[in-house]
């Protein structure tokens, strides 16, 4: 339905949606705000850490307005709003209370940049309250919280936007269309890297816990812990609890273009992993610093290769994405390879762009890549105006997240390969890998069954 169908229907209809997580609890009419074609969008930031502030400001910069912020921590309300201010100079509102937010008629859609284990909780009563999402990766903790999205985002009709920039890339878009040209020929071998630098990871200290700040909202579905500053500062990529480590949080990027180069093929039928705490053996990590991962498609073998350590890796750095330039490709840390039978692409996240080459290195085609993060927003304010599926769709990343969640999965069941039914959402003949398809969760943050 378009904007102004799918919100007089919800009006009309009288109906209302329940939110509860964590003691949120609110019954609101889904909102009667009808768009015109000129208006401000008008958007909450949940998660005001540095990510969300940068997805704000390049929602504003874009032609969207800012209307909440929304995070726990005084001193993040705090900073974003400065952050903000310097690119708009309309009055935000701040709150520490979802539900307030989520209850506000006039508000359009939300972004989400918590930590990583409230995106699909944050994301779902979005969703039942009529409010479009942009989430930040990965979108889910778990494989079930992955399905109950793509659940809410079909049942309320909703806009729902993941943040793997990526997908909206003039360049990577050029890839897809040269690969699916079939001038690569044959390609049984895809190679995803996610090799970067990194050192040992020690909680330390504990820390004085900030005053007015809900330790326990913040933890949600993860079980009760003390209070850790290290751990609210960035520390939780470190744990399961919150979530599936650098893979999630990094590799998921490369994972996802691989994927969309080859067709979106969806899930794989089986994976296998080795690796571990190799290189900071006895630090407080639980995530591996290094994991090859192997996962067998219909078609094609992709393998991600992930690690923590060497110091002489690197990222594609700003000057290459914003200029006519290519990475070193072999110190690369985020590439992408593509074996073909006749030709082999290497293809660089955010910027960097791409090459085809044959034997000797010979160059055979080549297109230079920009980061795409601008590109992706407003691709995510034009869903919302015109109801079409975003390039960023929760359905079509699902896969994505689903890679990790797999990868992951395995390690922490001794590193056996798994065979995955992706049509009933189980591993077969394993019961030990079906317990951690979903999390457990704590009494009042549970992601329901039926959403």
């Amino acid at each position: 339905m378009k904007d102004l169908n799918r919100r007089q229907f919800i009006v009309k209809s009288g109906k209302t949606a329940a939110l509860t997580a964590g003691g949120l609890s609110l019954t609101s009419a889904l909102p009667s705000r009808v768009l015109g074609a000129n208006d401000r969008l008008r958007i909450a930031l949940v998660g005001c850490g540095g990510r969300g502030r940068l997805d704000a400001r390049c929602a504003v910069v874009n032609g969207a307005e800012i209307a909440w912020l929304c995070d726990l921590r005084d001193d993040r309300l705090a900073d974003a709003a400065k952050f903000i201010a310097e690119v708009q100079d309309r009055p935000i509102k701040q709150t520490k209370s979802m539900a307030e937010v989520y209850a506000d008629k006039d508000v359009d859609a939300v972004i989400i940049a918590t930590p990583d284990h409230w995106h699909a909780p944050a994301s779902i009563l979005a969703c039942q309250a009529g409010k479009d999402v942009y989430v930040e990766k990965p979108q889910s903790h778990n494989l079930f919280e992955g399905r109950q999205m793509v659940k809410a985002a079909r049942k309320y009709g909703c806009v729902v936007q993941v943040g793997t920039q990526n997908r909206s890339g003039a360049y990577n878009a050029d890839a897809r269309q040269y690969v699916a040209s079939g001038q690569l020929g044959n390609i049984p071998l895809v190679k995803v890297y996610n090799l970067k630098p990194g050192s040992p990871f020690n909680l330390g200290d504990t820390g004085p816990k900030p005053a007015n700040f809900d330790w326990d909202r913040w933890l949600g579905a993860a079980p009760l812990r003390p209070y850790h500053d290290n751990i609210f500062k960035s520390g939780w990529h470190h744990f399961w609890d919150f979530s599936g480590g650098d893979l999630a949080n990094d590799g998921i990027h490369q994972m996802d273009l691989a994927l969309m180069l080859m067709g979106d093929p969806g899930m794989p039928n089986s994976v296998s992993v080795s690796g571990g705490r190799l290189a900071h053996k006895g630090d407080d990590s639980e995530v591996p610093d290094l994991m090859i991962a192997t996962y067998e498609f219909d078609n094609f073998v992709l393998v991600v290769e992930h690690s923590n350590y060497p110091r002489y890796m690197r990222k594609t750095t700003g000057t290459i994405r914003r200029n006519d330039e290519f990475p070193y490709w072999t110190q690369n840390s985020t590439r992408i390879e593509l074996y073909g039978s006749e030709l082999m692409m290497t293809v660089g996240r955010h910027g960097g762009g791409w090459q085809v080459v044959t034997s000797g290195g010979h160059k055979v085609e080549e297109h230079y890549g920009r980061t795409c993060d601008d590109e992706h927003m407003l691709d995510f304010l034009d869903a919302i105006k015109t109801r079409n599926r975003s390039k960023g769709d929760v359905e079509t990343l699902e896969p994505a997240a689903g890679l990790v969640h797999l990868a992951n999965i395995s390690y922490q069941t001794g590193k056996r390969k798994l065979w995955y039914d992706n049509k009933n959402t189980t591993f077969i003949n394993d019961p030990q890998a079906n317990k951690l398809i979903k999390r457990a969760y704590r009494p009042n943050y549970a992601v329901p069954e039926k959403v």
